[in-house]
């Protein structure tokens, strides 16, 4: 359980906003209002997650998450009201696990924080797991097999690496630049057409009705992502 959150917003309403909705759950709250106190406050205070404004008055939030990630794995959650594809790329690459554009509710934020509390537990002394089973989903790493409601289905390789990439970061967004780099080895924006057409396969094969995926989301312009409930 996430016990210690940061949040580096410069807006006093918002802080206000956040500050009694997340002490209103039980978390406690350490909040910064340019990038250089947030970065201190995180050198400091160790936190367990970072909630990231990108518009700050020092510094760009992603010169933020950069700085972070020389030296942590901290969870970071972008919250900002850049709603470009490119600024949600450029954060998502740099290292932000998840993006909330402004205005949001607060019911979505604390779901997405619950999704980091998941991953979080995960990473503390779990060992790496083999068998993956996800409602009607079986994924069997050791023996390479994939089971829906327990008949096997078969996978090209790259559908399979697709796959494994999207469980492994589940609950993340996965950019089209991160899936390029990870399953084909190169490129540096991604080629997005192509990842499309494999994706679409992928979910006509595990999927029990693609045109409303259970287990891979799109985030429009962005990327994919592994539902993690």
């Amino acid at each position: 359980m996430i016990s210690k959150i940061l949040v580096i917003e410069d807006d006093n309403k918002i802080v206000n906003f956040m500050t009694m909705a997340l002490k209103a759950k039980g978390y406690s709250i350490l909040t910064a209002k340019c990038g250089n106190e947030g970065i201190l406050s995180f050198c400091t205070e160790n936190p367990d997650i970072i909630l990231l404004d990108l518009g700050l008055p020092d510094m760009d939030g992603v010169e933020i998450i950069k700085q972070v990630r020389q030296v942590s794995e901290i969870p970071i959650i972008i919250v900002s009201a850049r709603e470009q594809d490119s600024d949600k790329i450029a954060a998502l690459d740099a290292g932000a696990n998840d993006y909330v554009t402004k205005p949001f509710s607060m019911g979505e934020l604390l779901a997405r924080i619950r999704v980091m509390e998941r991953l979080i537990e995960r990473e503390i002394g779990h060992l790496p797991e083999t068998v993956y089973k996800f409602d009607y989903l079986i994924v069997d790493c050791d023996k390479h097999r994939i089971f829906v409601d327990e008949t096997e289905v078969h996978l090209t390789p790259i559908e399979y690496k697709l796959l494994l990439l999207l469980i492994a970061n589940r609950g993340k967004v996965v950019t089209h630049s991160q899936i390029s780099k990870e399953v084909w080895g190169y490129g540096e924006t991604g080629d997005s057409k192509s990842i499309r057409v494999f994706m679409a396969s992928l979910r006509r094969k595990i999927e029990k009705d693609s045109s409303s995926p259970r287990f891979i989301l799109t985030e429009i312009g962005v990327g994919y992502r592994f539902a993690d409930e």
